[in-house]
């Protein structure tokens, strides 16, 4: 376990990094008063970590305009699903030349008019684990128990001309287990429409990046950061750790 690792580095005296073998220990005063790049061994204890909590350490990353977010958490999500559920879908945009539709009303209180657009091949509908189905109306529930079953999941909504993705807060794209964000600030986002460029090639993968570039969304990387603080008698040192 990760964080019990880092507890138990915390109870030492000290934590040695064990790279560069060849080089001397190098006191973090010097570190701090060199020019960058520079390669040293040091010696430190570890005095702080941070977040405290590894979940915590994930964060979004948008490689074209280099912010970094918060991962949304399911009851954003699910408040987003909920507000697009109110628009009726749109009976006009359903069976088209590149998808099939089927709509079914729910039989609780609420009745709720839920649309899934099953993408076609050749004019043939795939098989499940190639599909790639949009949902309008869906839960966040029916959501999770169609990307069980098929490739790809996109949430959507009905326009007067098309569909469209729903606010880019939540997930464009859900992929088994993984949600698939864009940036807001750098995405701009096309008609659902333009996917038919991919179901019309020989065989169509449906990889997230092809997906985004097509709907024109700046895709938007899962990160691992922490910040570490190393101290020994001449100073202290900040150390962080970005990785994909």
């Amino acid at each position: 376990d990760f964080e019990l690792h880092i507890q138990r580095c915390q109870q030492l005296s000290v934590t040695v990094l064990t790279d560069h073998q060849d080089l001397n220990n190098t006191e973090l005063k010097t570190v701090t008063n060199s020019a960058a790049p520079q390669q040293y061994r040091i010696r430190a204890k570890l005095r702080t970590y941070t977040p405290q909590k590894l979940h915590q350490s994930v964060k979004l990353h948008c490689s074209k305009c280099n912010s970094l977010q918060e991962v949304p958490d399911a009851d954003n999500f699910d408040f987003i699903l909920r507000g697009s559920a109110n628009a009726a879908p749109n009976p006009e945009l359903h069976n088209t030349s590149w998808y099939e539709s089927v709509t079914w009303t729910t039989q609780d209180q609420k009745q709720r008019e839920i649309t899934i657009h099953f993408v076609k091949h050749d004019e043939m509908l795939q098989h499940p684990e190639d599909t790639l189905l949009m949902i309008e109306g869906g839960t966040l529930k029916e959501i999770w128990k169609l990307t069980k079953r098929f490739k790809c999941v996109i949430p959507v909504r009905s326009t007067e001309d098309d569909l469209e993705l729903l606010d880019l807060s939540a997930p464009f794209l859900l992929q088994g287990n993984v949600k698939y964000y864009g940036c807001k600030q750098c995405s701009t986002p096309k008609p659902i429409k333009s996917l038919s460029s991919i179901a019309a090639e020989q065989q169509p993968s449906w990889e997230p990046t092809e997906i985004a570039q097509v709907l024109g969304i700046e895709l938007l990387q899962y990160v691992f950061i922490m910040k570490f603080t190393l101290v020994d008698e001449t100073g202290a040192l900040n150390a962080y750790l970005f990785d994909y």
